[in-house]
């Protein structure tokens, strides 16, 4: 245990060396929020890979796993990897939009009550989502150290707001781009040797029940469902489309995101399969906690140490990305245009630190009493998605929308989705998906209507001065 407490100790120090590296490169909110507009194609790509590859992807699908999912919990990162590559279509728009925000771009074109409604959705979800990544890093800490749950949040909670209050994007960037390639060789590492100290791949199979192999298990529908649910969250939710933003430029973002959904699908099944092993050699431990109990028990010290140094790293970087979005959203929306409150340029980085403690606070209080990972994830995918996706998708692909289509779409599409999760997913309709098919037609009904009225169609989405980007 020494072995693995120093070398998650040395790694988590070099993390914050290059956290606090990055904070010589801020210059202003403009660096904080955005890297400058600066990303590569390389970083983006593991930037994207680090955020999205977070609690859900490792602790959590190793959860699934060792629970009701079996082996096809890795169709969760396979969906999520998917839903990248889906979202490549579209990336060359949100980086041509010169936009820092979803809401800003939804504001542009359908008018402020679009604007607040869309900005408080993505405030209040980019809040739960960095819950959920606390408690993913807090079950690691708990089982390493033996630390009761509530103060292994709290240990999480708090590194979690430092790392992210001194760098913001660049500080991400920078350590994104580290962890994403140590977790995927770390992963990748780990299951031979768990396999064989586990007594070897026909001893662990023999020990599963046969349905936990089943490669579909979850079912078609649910994997569709995946993925729909993916592309809708990652192509409206602030911490990722916040990186397509800080893109060099349209390219970069389009090779940026092909790269990140290859590397995400190549590394979907590595976790499942951990949380298999567990399940064959650790029957009646909580399933959140068999990925650390796996690595503690049955890999080489050394192995251990930077698997679970990735994992940990990835899942505060995750939460760094969502509170990092949650200061976006409310100093460049809401602050301003929603409470039309002034804050002066030179004010800004000042004012996104003091969000970034404030919402992770909240974060941390979220994951004292709610300890679920995929639920809570799922949920606030949900929220910030289902409403927001058609006007969002739509604002950027098509010219001739009206301002009440964006709206109502907004808010029919948000109240179908959380009535549906409310009411546990009806007929197995996934919630994201029936709210977003209500916010689709209701969409595309409006604006029929309107421009058959002859509507005026709303401001474009792209200023002059963003063309020539």
């Amino acid at each position: 245990m020494g072995i693995i407490w120093t070398i998650i100790i040395v790694y988590m120090a070099a993390m914050i060396g290059i956290g606090l590296y990055a904070k010589t490169k801020i210059k202003d909110s403009n660096d904080y929020h955005l890297a400058g507009r600066r990303l590569g194609p390389i970083m983006l790509a593991g930037t994207l890979a680090a955020t999205e590859i977070g609690g859900g992807s490792s602790v959590g699908v190793a959860s699934k796993a060792y629970g009701e999912w079996g082996l096809s919990a890795g169709w969760y990162v396979v969906a999520a990897g998917i839903g990248i590559l889906l979202c490549s279509f579209i990336a060359p728009l949100m980086r041509r939009a010169m936009a820092t925000t979803v809401p800003e771009i939804i504001g542009r074109r359908y008018g402020t009550s679009s604007y607040a409604i869309s900005s408080f959705l993505s405030f209040v979800a980019s809040i739960a989502l960095a819950a959920v990544q606390i408690t993913a890093t807090a079950t690691i800490v708990h089982v390493l150290t033996g630390f009761d749950l509530t103060w292994a949040i709290l240990i999480s909670g708090v590194v979690v707001v430092f790392y992210t209050y001194l760098g913001g994007m660049w500080s991400v960037t920078l350590t994104d781009f580290v962890q994403f390639f140590i977790i995927v060789f770390g992963f990748a590492i780990a299951v031979p040797f768990a396999l064989h100290n586990a007594g070897g791949f026909d001893s662990v199979i023999s020990n599963l029940p046969p349905e936990q192999l089943g490669f579909t298990k979850i079912g078609w529908k649910t994997i569709i469902g995946l993925i729909i649910l993916y592309f809708m969250t990652f192509s409206t939710g602030q911490e990722a489309v916040q990186r397509y933003y800080s893109a060099r430029n349209e390219k970069t973002a389009v090779v940026g995101s092909l790269l990140c959904g290859i590397l995400m699908s190549v590394y979907a099944f590595i976790p499942a399969f951990l949380g298999l092993i567990a399940l064959a050699v650790f029957p009646n431990i909580d399933a959140n906690n068999a990925l650390a109990t796996v690595s503690v028990e049955l890999l080489p010290p050394l192995i251990a140490g930077l698997l679970l140094s990735g994992v940990i790293s990835a899942t505060l970087s995750s939460a760094s990305g969502n509170l990092l979005a949650v200061a976006s959203v409310y100093v460049k929306d809401i602050h301003g245009t929603v409470l039309k409150r002034e804050v002066k340029p030179e004010n800004e980085l000042k004012l996104s630190k003091r969000l970034v403690v404030l919402s992770g606070i909240v974060a941390i209080v979220i994951s004292l009493f709610s300890q679920a990972i995929i639920p809570l994830l799922v949920f606030a995918f949900t929220i910030r998605s289902t409403g927001p996706f058609a006007a969002y998708i739509l604002g950027l692909l098509w010219d001739k929308v009206t301002p009440r289509a964006g709206l109502y779409s907004i808010v029919i599409g948000t109240v179908t989705g959380v009535g549906w999760q409310l009411a546990k997913e009806p007929y197995g309709i996934m919630a994201v998906i029936a709210g977003c098919v209500a916010s689709l037609i209701t969409f595309l009904l409006v604006n029929w209507i309107e421009l058959k009225r002859g509507v005026p169609k709303a401001p474009t989405a792209f200023n002059s001065n963003d063309l020539s980007a």
